[in-house]
């Protein structure tokens, strides 16, 4: 018998009982559908962060406080880490051959307020070269000076969306906001630039000078005593002057915090290359963790077609020994039920992708902090998808598939 043949009696052995096999399909349909949303809710994830690297300026180095007794990433947790960075590291990066900025930074998240008006914002206590590093722009004023970190001045400098949220169309510039309850002047406003960083969009940043975020703001300190710093970026010249750079910032920050030969650094030095090669990691291993919690939903789907194929087979085993009666072999009856199976769990995946794509697309209007969830559903999760939910039914489908292919054809004639 052709393989059309099987596959034309498979569907008209599942319209006849249409209800059955739909409530059969649904396992698989709810399946590939979570499949399909979570995995896309993760890679889109990935791709946000992605794109917020490659929003940074080029050929940047990152310093980061390092607990040397921490084990893995907790070293680098601030819950585990007191950081022995200070401006003053900062000021001496300057110095190292092919290093065109350097920009110590302390954030938090802040709420900001003007008259009436109060949004929620991200603060970059920083310097000068902070604009330049991170790929900033201005749109009208100026940045944060030289003159401003030196004096401790109450200035800010605010992203597009604060504008917009705090202003509206009114000018910034010149304006006072309250910043932790303290006064600061509007003296530069930044140009758009778009997309989000671990969910907070770009654009609802406000930068202030270093100093005067340690000073009146947020208070952190080293084992010393000194002004703690939480991060440094610092920017060369060019892709051949990284790997240098980086030998000399830990010769340099090993000799500043007085460290033995023996003692592990209180810091790490990271690319921004490693940086997103990392966190890449990390996004990736949690898609595949959400993919799996979706799955078990598969192996559920799987249950319930194993256990109507069995049903069938029961139901139908008249039927099966007037088949063999009349020449069909045990491959035909095998061959029967497995394109059953394989029809169920191949229609229910189609169904269950079309409904993951949908809901993909629903969560990518949902909007958190002015900034869409970004979802990405990509030909490789819908190809593993329907591949899985194929795989599923032809391994559900194979015990009763068997089952029925063994019945002894007289006793399945006597049946019922």
């Amino acid at each position: 018998m052709k393989l059309f043949e099987f596959l034309m009696m498979a569907v008209r052995s599942l319209l006849a009982n249409k209800l059955r096999s739909s409530l059969t399909m649904l396992g698989i349909v709810i399946g590939v559908g979570a499949v399909i949303t979570l995995m896309s809710v993760g890679r889109g994830a990935q791709a946000s962060i992605t794109s917020g690297f490659q929003q940074m300026g080029a050929n940047v180095i990152y310093i980061q406080p390092r607990n040397p007794d921490a084990p893995g990433l907790a070293a680098l947790s601030p819950m585990f880490t007191v950081s022995n960075l200070t401006f003053e590291d900062g000021e001496a990066m300057a110095n190292i051959p092919n290093v065109i900025g350097v920009a110590p930074t302390n954030e938090n998240f802040v709420e900001v307020t003007y008259g009436d008006q109060s949004t929620v914002a991200v603060i970059e206590g920083t310097t000068p070269a902070y604009l330049g590093i991170s790929n900033y722009a201005l749109a009208e004023g100026d940045f944060i000076s030289d003159r401003n970190v030196a004096t401790r001045d109450a200035v800010v400098v605010l992203g597009s969306k604060l504008v917009d949220d705090l202003f509206d169309s009114a000018d910034a510039l010149g304006q006072k906001v309250k910043i932790k309850g303290v006064p600061f002047t509007v003296v530069g406003v930044l140009a758009p630039k778009g997309g989000t960083f671990l969910g907070f969009s770009n654009d609802s940043i406000c930068a202030v000078p270093i100093t005067t975020y340690q000073s009146k703001l947020f208070a952190q300190r080293t084992a010393s005593g000194a002004g703690a710093i939480q991060a440094i970026a610092l920017q060369v010249s060019s892709s051949d002057a990284i790997a240098p750079a980086v030998d000399e910032i830990t010769t340099l920050l090993r000799k500043r915090h007085r460290l033995a030969e023996s003692d592990k650094n209180d810091f790490v030095v990271v690319t921004q290359a490693q940086a997103l090669g990392l966190v890449q990691q990390v996004t990736g291993v949690f898609t595949i963790f959400l993919g799996a919690i979706a799955s078990i939903s598969l192996v559920v789907g799987s249950i319930g077609i194993m256990n109507i194929m069995l049903v069938s087979v029961t139901e139908r085993t008249r039927e099966i020994g007037i088949r063999k009666a009349v020449g069909a072999k045990r491959r035909d009856i095998l061959l029967q039920f497995l394109f059953e199976a394989a029809v169920l769990s191949f229609v229910g995946g189609g169904i269950g992708i079309a409904g993951g794509w949908l809901m993909a697309q629903l969560i990518s209007q949902i909007d958190i902090g002015g900034e869409k969830i970004l979802a990405v559903v990509s030909p490789d999760i819908v190809i593993l998808a329907i591949s899985v939910s194929v795989f599923i039914g032809l391994v559900s489908g194979i015990y009763p598939a068997m089952r029925a292919a063994r019945l002894n054809p007289i006793e399945a004639l006597r049946y019922g």
